[in-house]
């Protein structure tokens, strides 16, 4: 799955999947945040179960006799109309409904088990209130739900010892008073078996999430060490590696004339292809900055021909910039600078931290990409000297290199096969 379509399968409703419950689920949410949102369309679903088992329960004690059990198809017609109006109550605050339904349910649950004895099993759909509190309220108002599991524990020891079947106000049908325990005790598994469920799977949402994040802005090897030992700092001395730096030639002027739209559309797609690029070859790109692209190999994880690797993708790079140029009706060319040699890497930062490499190696790759020619590929005499029985370069000689000094460079024109014959 694509980035784009990561983040709209993140971002979809909640409960999108079950069609049209998902547009009343939706209902008051809006101007919330993501996750308060969440939060409040599971509070509209139970709001919704709860009219239309409300509703379900008028017909069953009015098909029993409307006679004997009116108050019984008035409270739950009451309590179905509650439910419904419950997104409105997001209007005030993102408490307010859960508030509502909780006080709604309670009282009425009491009310049935005062009128028809603990013996209708009325009084387990409290526990259910163990299970919903967090989920409706949300982790951060700890002592909020502990109260509402509170109220909720009471009310169901207090109508088991106060509503005995010799003292229920109606003297209900059998059958009723079986069919009512046995649905509010399907209800109550069903619905705790829900929100189990659900705060598993939106944990494993989250970690997947995090764990998408982190192999986002950092190198597989190094994400995986963060997991296992988050509280390590990463920091390594690398004695042989790759460093690339790409810089697009006359990109700051072209962003002026062309606008933000095209720019940004314009980087968008470079940057895609040589991550592309990147990960086809196991290079691993460290950062952008501005239309300057940083890549390694052989830093996080051991890599014998790093070298090569780095090679070989920057020779695509020139030809493949100049076909985006031409797609979007512009004309760029890249300028790039490899070097190799020993470098530090590590991770920076705590709130905002990022994967970074550093030293002489890094220095000199950037500064032979910044004194290259547009459409070449700089390179030091170290990674001549490396490549040259595989690859064809061209000797530019001696230029001087700021911070540096006077440096002998060659252009990486081509890499050949076994035999010295370009590929």
């Amino acid at each position: 799955m694509s980035k784009h379509g990561t983040l709209a399968a993140r971002d979809a409703p909640l409960f999108a999947w079950l069609g049209p419950v998902s547009r009343f689920a939706e209902l008051g949410t809006a101007g919330y945040p993501r996750a308060v949102r969440r939060r409040l369309s599971i509070v509209n679903v139970m709001a919704l179960l709860i009219a239309v088992f409300s509703a379900v329960y008028a017909v069953v004690f009015a098909a029993y006799g409307v006679a004997t059990y009116l108050p019984l198809v008035v409270v739950n017609v009451v309590l179905m109309a509650v439910a419904l109006l419950v997104p409105l109550a997001h209007r005030i605050n993102d408490i307010a409904a859960a508030i509502l339904l909780a006080t709604a349910e309670y009282i009425a649950l009491f009310f049935f088990v005062r009128a028809l004895g603990h013996d209708s099993g009325i009084q387990i759909n409290y526990i259910i209130a163990a299970a919903v509190a967090f989920a409706v309220l949300g982790v951060g108002r700890l002592r909020l739900a502990a109260t509402m599991i509170a109220i909720g524990l009471v009310l169901h020891v207090a109508a088991w010892f106060l509503y005995p079947p010799a003292r229920a106000e109606i003297a209900a049908d059998p059958g009723l008073l079986a069919n009512l325990y046995i649905s509010s005790a399907a209800t109550t598994f069903s619905i705790i078996a829900l929100i189990v469920g659900y705060a598993f799977t939106m944990a494993d949402r989250a970690r997947a999430e995090a764990d998408t994040l982190l192999a986002n802005i950092l190198p597989e090897a190094i994400a995986e060490r963060l997991k296992a030992r988050p509280s390590d700092k990463v920091a390594d001395s690398v004695g042989d590696a790759s460093v690339l730096f790409t810089d697009l030639v006359g990109f700051t002027e072209l962003a002026h004339e062309i606008g933000a739209k095209r720019t940004v559309a314009l980087l968008d797609t470079i940057v895609t292809q040589f991550d592309r690029l990147a990960a086809a070859h196991g290079v691993e790109k460290i950062k952008t900055i501005g239309d300057g692209y940083l890549a390694v190999a052989g830093v996080s994880r051991p890599q014998p021909d790093h070298l090569a690797r780095l090679a070989r993708m920057a020779l695509l790079l020139p030809d493949l910039v100049a076909r985006i140029s031409a797609a979007h009706g512009v004309d760029l060319r890249i300028r790039a600078g490899i070097a190799c040699g020993p470098l530090m890497a590590g991770i920076i930062g705590s709130d905002k931290f990022s994967y970074d490499v550093w030293g002489e190696t890094v220095n000199l790759a950037s500064r032979l990409e910044s004194h290259g020619l547009p459409g070449e590929i700089q390179v030091s005499d170290a990674v001549w000297e490396a490549l040259r029985d595989s690859f064809v370069f061209e000797k530019r000689g001696e230029i001087q290199v700021k911070g540096v000094g006077r440096v002998n460079t060659w252009l990486l024109k081509q890499e050949t096969d076994g035999d010295g014959r370009a590929r």
